[in-house]
């Protein structure tokens, strides 16, 4: 569950903002504090990797704009199962 801090952290919004092809959140550690920065796939075509894990919030934001890049160079198949 997300705290209300999360949602207002400035960093977080704009990621969210920005990479809506994947659920973007902090980790927690053992005491409650902030951790690592996650982004989930969500969307296929705004990624390849299933699950990014970075330090920082400008580290994943890198890592997420490759992401949408090796995205946008391969084709996505929509299977109908």
């Amino acid at each position: 569950m997300e705290t209300r801090a999360q949602t207002e952290d400035p960093a977080l919004r704009q990621l969210r903002e920005e990479f809506t092809g994947h659920r973007i959140w902090r980790a927690r550690r053992s005491d409650g504090s902030p951790s690592d920065w996650v982004a989930t796939l969500r969307d296929p075509a705004a990624g390849v990797d299933a699950t990014v894990i970075c330090r920082d919030s400008e580290e994943l934001r890198v890592a997420l704009v490759h992401e949408r890049q090796r995205a946008a160079g391969r084709s996505v198949v929509k299977r109908a199962w």
